[in-house]
Order: structure tokens, then sequence, then C-alpha cells
């Protein structure tokens, strides 16, 4: 219950802090932070892909490696 108080603080204060007029007026900031995260995410984003790709290809490997010693324990 206490995270779920917290979590409605934060983004109401958040959305106060962006709104121009009554709130903090901190939008231009805001954008300037996100311009600067984008590639940032999109880099990790990007590596994260890259090792997940490189997992499942290992997957894939072993899974067949697993299939033809079956299929040759059957044979014997």
């Amino acid at each position: 219950m206490k995270a779920l108080i917290i979590g409605i603080v934060l983004s109401l204060f958040a959305v106060f802090a962006a709104i121009p007029s009554p709130g903090l007026g901190w939008w231009k900031e805001l954008l300037y932070v996100l311009r600067g995260l984008v590639p940032v995410i999109a880099l990790f984003i990007g590596i994260i892909a890259v090792f997940v790709g490189i997992t499942d290809l290992k997957d894939v490997r072993q899974a067949k490696k697993d299939a033809e010693a079956e299929a040759a324990s059957k044979k014997d």
C-alpha cells in the first residue's frame, strides 16, 4: 500500500513539474534530458538484443546436439 501511495505522489509531482503554467515549468528541461537519453537507451536495448540473440543461437545449437545424441542413442 505504501508503494502505491508513493507511486501516485511521484507521478503527480512529475506531471506538476512538467506543466508550464501553474507548475514548475520544467517542460523544456525535460525534453532536453529525454533527447539526451534516447541514444543511451537505444544503445542499451541494442546491447541486450545482441546478448539475447547470441543466447538464442546457443540454445538452438544445443537443442540440435541433444536431438542428435538422442537419435543416436535410440539407434543403439
